[in-house]
């Protein structure tokens, strides 16, 4: 079966609900897309959920080298069918249980799937040191999140331990009818460009575990959310009258150094 839509003729794979596909069939919406990378020459670029490659034949086009990874094989199929140039480039693999050493430094773009959205971006954190740049399309209440700035009701969790890491930036909306079969909700676009930092002044972990805690209770102040924490100490945290949507990610920081260090003192 054959169909045409974005002005683009092929032949169709069936999406599959279970895989949260949604396929964009848009070519000025993929040109975007693809237009917002924007990385060195020859350096590795991992496209994820390729779907029937409306980014991939675009990504085939600049001076980059390339890998795909697709977990639905009737689209690993009609991607070796349609792009012979692709051979030994696809990854047929879950992306979440896929090993992403695939070199020192590589960036990632992607129509990704909306329901594994969240768990690849934190896949992106645990790989951040080799990660250059990510260009990816997410329902669009995900994609504000990420980009939000402190003060903003959808700032959480995510926005906070990746704008420690990353310049992260809003491009642009996408209409549902940009896609076969039409989701239910709004999509959007941003690009994450890894910055400078090398290191926290805290302990990673302990800067993921009170920013989580801290969110957790999320109309809480942090006296309160944050307060099983200090419970062992006679002082007053920094920023205690503060919900922790209103804290920037390098507040977090200097609260889970006042945290650790309190308690270091206190042994």
């Amino acid at each position: 079966m054959s169909r045409k839509e974005g002005g683009r003729f092929f032949s169709e794979v069936r999406p599959k609900k279970f895989l949260g596909q949604h396929f964009l069939t848009d070519e000025s919406v993929a040109k975007e897309i693809t237009g917002s990378l924007s990385v060195p020459d020859d350096s590795l670029v991992i496209e994820i959920g390729p779907g029937m490659g409306v980014l991939t034949h675009l990504l085939l086009e600049l001076p980059i080298a390339l890998k795909l990874i697709e977990i639905d094989h009737e689209s690993v199929e009609y991607l070796h069918q349609h792009y012979p140039d692709l051979k030994d480039k696809i990854i047929e693999a879950d992306v979440l249980k896929t090993d992403w050493s695939f070199s020192d430094k590589f960036s990632v773009i992607g129509n990704f799937p909306y329901n594994i959205s969240s768990q690849i971006l934190f896949k992106v954190l645990e790989e951040k040191n080799r990660v250059v740049q990510v260009v990816g399309m997410f329902q669009k209440e995900v994609a504000e999140r990420i980009t939000s700035a402190p003060g903003n009701k959808n700032y959480g969790i995510l926005s906070v331990l990746l704008q420690a890491w990353f310049d992260c930036e809003y491009l642009f909306t996408v209409d549902k009818y940009c896609f076969h079969p039409p989701p239910k909700v709004q999509s959007g676009v941003i690009r994450l460009t890894r910055n400078s930092r090398s290191n926290l002044l805290c302990s990673e972990a302990d800067f993921k575990k009170v920013v989580k805690q801290a969110f957790n209770q999320r109309r809480k102040t942090l006296r309160n959310s944050l307060k099983s924490m200090m419970q062992q100490h006679d002082m007053e945290l920094p920023y205690s009258s503060l919900r922790p949507e209103q804290l920037t990610w390098k507040q977090f920081e200097e609260i889970t150094c006042f945290i650790y260090k309190a308690e270091s003192e206190s042994k």
